[in-house]
């Protein structure tokens, strides 16, 4: 056998493999359940899992059109909002995901933040997400009476952030630096939206959470209000049992 047909088998095994191992991972999940611990805010598997394509996903915005490519090849964890708002159901789903990223430690650079866009929001209502998305933590981290009451405040849509309050959240810190964002923002195809409507029923509620595996399948989804503890078990129990992303 010469090198040539060497290769094309070890092609036609990889796109096997490439294909098999989300099923795999999905049965071997539903079979051993302690896997994933079953409990009320635990999420749930997508059985059969929901397959994407790449052109499946637009970026929202310049930011996210320029950094789409770095979706293949990682675990994403994929927040949604469904509608031309994001209420503070919506917004804390966001702030909850930015979180849990975080909490990884060694396994952060195997994972992506994405937030699926399905409506055309206003810009202005889009910009004010973002950065809420990049700022509001600061407020959550402390222990400020004070803090915690305008953190509370600024998860309804109606109240804005304006620039006094960016520069004093931003502090001593760089600019550019403390306003860079690591949240990828895609609008989905509507053949993948009505897919997305479809596993659910109906309507996809605002604070959703999906996790999505390396080869860009929709694999567990967890309802809003969901613990940001409980979703990192889940996703490390992932990480663990697959060795591709």
């Amino acid at each position: 056998m010469d090198n040539q047909q060497k290769k094309n088998r070890l092609l036609i095994l990889a796109i096997f493999g490439m294909t098999i191992i989300p099923f795999i991972i999905a049965w071997a999940l539903k079979e051993n359940p302690g896997l994933v611990k079953g409990t009320t805010n635990r999420g749930e598997l997508i059985i059969p899992p929901l397959p994407t394509e790449r052109a499946d996903f637009t970026g929202f915005d310049s930011f996210s059109a320029k950094n789409i490519r770095e979706l293949a090849g990682h675990w994403l964890i994929v927040n949604v909002i469904p509608n031309t708002g994001c209420n503070e159901i919506c917004l804390d789903a966001l702030l909850k995901t930015k979180q849990l990223r975080l909490m990884l430690n060694k396994e952060l650079p195997r994972t992506r933040r994405v937030v699926m866009v399905f409506k055309e929001p206003a810009a202005e209502a889009a910009r004010q997400w973002w950065l809420k998305d990049t700022l509001l933590w600061r407020l959550r981290r402390t222990e400020k009476k004070d803090d915690n009451t305008l953190f509370l405040s600024l998860l309804r849509e109606e109240n804005k952030m304006d620039d006094a309050l960016t520069e004093k959240l931003i502090g001593d810190e760089d600019r550019e630096f403390a306003l860079n964002s690591d949240l990828i923002r895609v609008k989905p195809s509507p053949g993948l939206a009505k897919k997305i409507a479809g596993n659910r029923q109906g309507a996809v509620p605002d604070g959703m959470l999906f996790l999505m595996d390396p080869m860009g399948n929709l694999m567990m989804q967890y309802e809003p209000g969901f613990n940001t503890y409980k979703v990192k078990d889940d996703l490390m129990h992932l990480l663990r049992i697959s060795q591709i992303g």
